[in-house]
């Protein structure tokens, strides 16, 4: 197939088609339930200079939605002693997952810890002990909540964490603390046997589950080489591999080549093959369309590095830099920030890829409702172009055009 078909493919997979500023309906839970289903996970992030990253997938492929809807399903900001549809694990990074796919991480939870984990665990078997206990005993409860002697206020920040904390991240990892909400973005956590329900504590063979989730993978994404669907996951190649020849055999992949891209590639049977996109979307940096990099520069010519971690001085592109789809193409990138006290969305940079600059006004009227509907989500009044960039004239002289006036 072309490279022109497989980013098609790759983008009705992912539910982006039709993501059209202004044209969609209303939103509510079903709505957000099917969407999570769909992509199998949502990643999460702590940032919040424009929005948490778990919010805006939904965003880009339902349109705005009433925030507090999702909160609700995810028990976030709402304490509770129970779990409700879903729940947190390391499925891709730290990402929510279904309760019903509990199970599905098993052999996850076998693995030994990284970053010599499981030695610390070793050595402080005791004070891991001692904090699940605690969990058992009180109940439900954030890290900070803890009365365990180990649970320190030290200072220097986020990372400087005591050794309770990091107890309760080896019991989550290993499965034996589960989080059954959140409380101003801290995780609550419960002991699993107290609140997983019956259905979730299901053995799977790893082999089995494996093949479950690069199947999930190769439908949210259309179609993808083995390193795509190995990193969806976050899966072993080599187990990628015999999830994906079961899958041949069984039909469910198709063995494809894809122009341009120089590897073997499979294509999900029965993914849709539109002749056309229509499509204007603000993109997370840790959305599955764009999360594995190496697949963002194969599909799109992309290259993208989020900046939040790199030195200001170093940074090209501003902070929170989000890709920009325009039908079937990543034509820029966006630096924004929720200035909440102000009422503005402020747009810090703006660059439109090379080669596209002399569609740069074009794409500019295409960009503008979409950072209006993202204004208005976030309850902010208007869309400011505050920085620099190859885009920055472009979009602030469209957001001043009368034919794009509210």
């Amino acid at each position: 197939m072309t490279a022109a078909q497989a980013r098609r493919i790759a983008i009705a997979a992912g539910g982006l088609d039709g993501a059209v500023p202004g044209a969609r309906g209303r939103t509510g839970a079903r709505t957000l339930e099917r969407a999570i289903e769909r992509l199998g996970l949502l990643q999460l992030d702590s940032v919040n200079v424009f929005e948490r990253s778990h919010y805006l997938p939904l965003l880009s492929r339902v349109g705005p939605y009433d925030r507090s809807t999702l909160d609700r399903l995810l028990h976030h900001d709402r304490p509770s002693q129970r779990l409700g549809r879903y729940t947190e694990y390391v499925a891709h990074e730290a990402a929510v997952i279904a309760v019903d796919d509990w199970p599905l991480w098993g052999w996850r939870r076998r693995e030994p810890l990284r970053g010599g984990g499981d030695r610390w665990a070793s050595q402080h078997a005791a004070l891991v002990e001692g904090v699940l206990a605690e969990f058992a005993e009180r109940g439900p409860m954030r890290p900070s909540d803890m009365e365990h002697p180990a649970h320190e206020r030290l200072p220097g920040g986020w990372w400087n964490k005591s050794d309770a904390y990091w107890a309760t991240a080896v019991l989550f990892r290993r499965g034996e603390l589960v989080t059954v909400g959140r409380s101003r973005f801290e995780r609550q956590y419960a002991v699993a046997e107290q609140v997983l329900p019956d259905a979730a504590r299901a053995e799977v063979d790893r082999a089995d589950a494996q093949r479950t989730l690069v199947a999930r993978a190769a439908q949210a994404q259309g179609v993808a080489t083995l390193d795509d669907l190995a990193d969806y996951h976050r899966l072993p190649v080599q187990d990628a591999r015999a999830a994906v020849a079961d899958l041949v055999a069984d039909g469910r992949l198709e063995p494809v080549d894809v122009e341009g891209w120089g590897r073997p590639a499979w294509l999900w049977a029965a993914a849709r093959r539109p002749r056309r996109v229509r499509a204007t979307a603000l993109l997370s940096p840790f959305d599955p369309i764009v999360w594995h990099r190496p697949r963002a520069e194969r599909l799109f010519g992309f290259t993208y590095r989020i900046s939040i971690y790199t030195p200001a001085a170093q940074r090209a592109h501003g902070y929170y830099v989000l890709p920009v789809l325009v039908d079937d193409e990543l034509v820029g990138r966006v630096d924004l920030k929720s200035d909440r006290k102000a009422g503005v969305l402020r747009v810090q940079h703006a660059t439109i890829e090379p080669g596209l600059e002399q569609r740069a006004a074009e794409l500019a009227e295409r960009l503008v409702p979409a950072l209006r509907e993202a204004a208005d989500w976030q309850g902010l009044e208007r869309v400011e172009v505050t920085g620099p960039g190859t885009w920055a004239a472009a979009v602030e002289e469209a957001l001043r055009s009368p034919a794009l006036a509210r």
